[in-house]
């Protein structure tokens, strides 16, 4: 008796076709000629045999993998594995690489692939249904067929590298297997099956003919009340399979409400064509006698317009030149600009390259948490590292592999992040809550043909949460062997594991880490210099002033670049102008005082002492917890140790509080709106920088 496994909600029943044909008593393994799929819903039974192809479930719901059956087994612990060959569709091979065809592909056109890494062992319950693939020769066309029949053509393997023609042993072996298929449809169903359906199918009709005119509106209405979501709906019920450790079909025919045929012929159809009685096809023809399909309601034009997405107008003029020097370096010490080279991170750059080199070339995943003060060259170099990772992985030096990111800053909340991942990775959009359920899923069992993922979490201090799920799960996951995840971390706190994590969380962490020390000012020379590629634009007194400036301040190389291109500005439109006609110290000096001179800093300069000490208590204690956020109780014990280490007067807690609301009131600092007293949460609402500049004493 055969021991069938049952999927719950898609109702499937998986079983054995046969007796074993050999079997392995040491590795207590059983060998199968075929596999039986039973369906509940409907009256269809599918048999596969060993040679046949099939649909294998893959990580997108919509685009299930082609592969030929090789094998079939049972293992010790009763789990059904098969051993597969993989066919790949155009659409899953690297982007540079399709270029090399130099032809237009078809939809229905897959490549026999032969690239190595792949899991070829799957479990028997990811195969959907089998599917007819038909073998041509290398400059035979691919006939023009629908996709509703299944059919697939293959001419070219795949070898990771290039195309090529197939081989005369693969083209005369998928031949013979296409001989000798048979066609995955429904049994035939026998005469007595057949009058018990006819009659049930008699009644269906009859009701189907009589609700059609009286549900037409709530059909209208059901129509409307979906039309937001009905693009999504075959994905969402393949999520929620998914969460709940159902691996179903996902590529599946949407029903149309208004569809009669869709809902009784098209299944009749495929039924009648295994019919080979004359009077059971009598019968069934009889059924449709006097049947009237001129109900089916006339399709609705959709309301929303095909061009709703606005769109910018087309630059009819390309962008004109730099009029002069002193404009083509404000483009280049623009932030946004993409510099040739990252001077003064080399060190760095190697390290994080080695890492997730080894991991790639390992099929591993892991983690590497990256630290610094802002400006200091961080993303920037993650970036760059990965852009030569890429071009690695196209000129076939390193495995290939998917890069996706996020950042805390453009997250609502923390918990967004695990719907912005999941998009990212499979084009789904569900809640945070299922959308966390899902990647622990992902990440947690074995996926066919599944790449490496390098994910980029920048702003990682900006995903802390009271219970530390996101980043306990966001430094878990690259520790499941079947995840093949790389993380990069990048924070502006060195020691955040150890100052706002759990334990728990500090020790996913490991040991490999990356600390960038805020530059110094020989390094924002060195950074200016090459931005500006030798144009003589400034002179050297100049540069060194604004380094030496910013250095001492924070080290931040955009503040910098900031203070350099609005001293151009003030150097073009100047009327006093040095000798040389280039940037000078006095440009420098002032485009300083106006950054660093707002009203603000020049409010705090006037503030009273114990207000400028609040503040700096605020800047100490966000750099104690590495968040940019404190209640008044915290602030307020940093501010009794800068009054015992400055001698001063130890404020009493309403004082303090009347400090916090003088602050408030002048727009320096963001208050909660709420009761709290001491637990009332603080934020700056101006830049940390323009604080320690006002506070800075000359």
């Amino acid at each position: 008796t055969e021991i069938m496994n049952t999927r719950q909600q898609c109702k499937r029943i998986y079983s054995w076709v046969g007796r074993a044909k050999s079997s392995d008593q040491q590795l207590k393994t059983f060998q199968y000629r075929g596999i039986s799929i039973k369906s509940e819903r409907s009256l269809t039974e599918m048999c596969i045999q060993l040679g046949e192809f099939v649909l294998v479930e893959g990580e997108n719901a919509d685009q299930p993998f082609v592969a030929k059956l090789l094998k079939l087994y049972e293992d010790g612990s009763q789990e059904k594995h098969a051993v597969v060959q993989w066919f790949s569709r155009i659409t899953e091979l690297p982007l540079n690489k399709r270029k090399l065809l130099q032809r237009e592909v078809s939809p229905q056109e897959i490549f026999l692939d032969k690239a190595p890494g792949y899991d070829t062992d799957i479990n028997v319950e990811t195969i959907i249904k089998n599917v007819k693939v038909i073998p041509l020769a290398p400059k035979e066309a691919v006939p023009v067929r629908s996709n509703r029949k299944q059919i697939f053509f293959v001419k070219e393997s795949w070898d990771g590298k290039c195309f090529k023609p197939l081989s005369p042993g693969s083209l005369s072996e998928l031949k013979e297997a296409e001989k000798n298929k048979r066609v995955g449809s429904p049994s035939p169903l026998t005469d007595c099956q057949t009058s018990d359906f006819i009659c049930s199918l008699k009644a269906e009709t009859d009701r189907v003919t009589r609700s059609t005119v009286k549900t037409k509106n709530v059909q209208m209405e059901i129509e409307s009340r979906h039309s937001a979501s009905k693009s999504s709906l075959s994905k969402e019920r393949h999520s929620q399979r998914v969460a709940n450790g159902i691996n179903t079909p996902g590529a599946r025919k949407k029903l149309q409400l208004n569809s009669m045929y869709t809902a009784i012929l098209y299944p009749i159809q495929k039924m009648v064509s295994n019919i080979n009685t004359s009077n059971t096809m009598q019968n069934l023809l009889l059924v449709f006698e006097g049947f009237d399909f001129s109900l089916q309601p006339e399709p609705r034009t959709p309301k929303t317009p095909r061009n709703a997405t606005p769109r910018i107008p087309i630059r009819n003029q390309a962008t004109e030149k730099p009029a002069n020097v002193l404009e083509e370096a404000r483009l280049r010490l623009h932030v946004s600009t993409i510099p040739g080279s990252l001077p003064c991170r080399e060190e760095a750059f190697q390290d994080i390259y080695n890492f997730v080199e080894s991991k790639l070339i390992d099929g591993t995943g892991g983690c590497m948490y990256i630290s610094g003060v802002p400006g200091t060259g961080k993303t920037a170099t993650v970036h760059e590292v990965i852009r030569c990772l890429q071009q690695a992985a196209e000129n076939d030096e390193l495995p290939s592999f998917q890069f996706i990111e996020i950042n805390g800053m453009k997250l609502t909340d923390p918990h967004q992040a695990y719907v912005q991942i999941l998009q990212l990775l499979t084009g789904q959009k569900v809640t945070a809550t299922h959308a966390a359920e899902l990647l622990a899923k992902l990440f947690s069992t074995p996926g066919p043909k599944r790449k490496t993922t390098v994910l980029i979490v920048d702003e990682l201090d900006l995903l802390w949460t009271r219970k530390q799920d996101v980043m306990y799960n966001l430094f878990d996951w690259p520790t499941q062997k079947q995840a093949k995840l790389i993380i990069l971390a990048i924070a502006n706190t060195m020691d955040l594991p150890e100052r706002i994590m759990m334990n728990r969380v500090a020790s996913r962490l490991g040991l490999t880490r990356m600390s960038f020390q805020p530059y110094t000012y020989k390094q924002l020379q060195q950074i200016i210099s090459s931005r500006l590629n030798h144009i003589k634009a400034f002179e050297e007194d100049a540069i060194q002033l604004v380094s030496r400036k910013v250095a001492a301040l924070s080290g931040d190389a955009r503040r910098c670049l900031d203070i350099c291109r609005r001293s151009t500005e003030i150097c073009e439109f100047s009327s006093q102008k040095s000798a040389s006609g280039l940037v000078s110290m006095a440009h420098v000096m002032k485009a300083i005082d106006e950054m660093f001179s707002s009203p603000y800093i020049n409010s705090i300069r006037n503030a009273s002492l114990h207000e400028q000490m609040f503040l700096k208590a605020i800047i100490a204690e966000f750099r104690r917890s590495g968040l940019e956020e404190a209640t008044v109780q915290q602030i307020y014990h940093q501010h009794v140790a800068l009054c015992r280490i400055e001698g001063l007067q130890i404020p009493t807690v309403s004082e303090i509080m009347a400090i916090c609301s003088r602050l408030g009131a002048c727009r320096f600092l963001l208050l909660e709106s709420n009761n709290k007293y001491l637990h009332v949460r603080v934020r700056l609402n101006i830049s940390q920088d323009d604080v320690m500049y006002a506070l800075k004493q000359e």
